[in-house]
């Protein structure tokens, strides 16, 4: 099993969880960040740091945010140790987030 980053990192990228993860599994995109679901160990850490509540167990996952699953295993294929990801083509197609600031 793995844990999901979902819609509503798009254009946030906090970057807590990169650190709590203990296996460096999460890959940055340009807007968003995506986990790796081969590399993920299930362990939760990154869960309960994520501001924005965008990362779910993949059981857990809002309906409308499954597709985030087949977009995180389709940009991160190939990639290891957190390398950087081309954003999958449903997320550069996304509305730009305007800033909180």
């Amino acid at each position: 099993m793995t844990y999901v980053i979902g819609a509503n990192c798009v254009d946030v990228k906090d970057r807590t969880c990169v650190a709590e993860c203990p296996v460096a599994c999460i890959h940055e995109g340009d807007r968003m960040l995506y986990i790796h679901p081969e590399e993920c160990v299930d362990c939760g850490a990154c869960e309960p740091v994520c501001p924005v509540e965008a990362i779910y167990h993949v059981d857990d996952l809002p309906a409308d945010w499954l597709w985030h699953l087949d977009a995180a295993t389709e940009v991160t294929a190939g990639r290891e140790d957190a390398e950087p990801v081309p954003d999958h083509p449903a997320v550069t197609a996304l509305p730009a987030r305007p800033p909180t600031w």
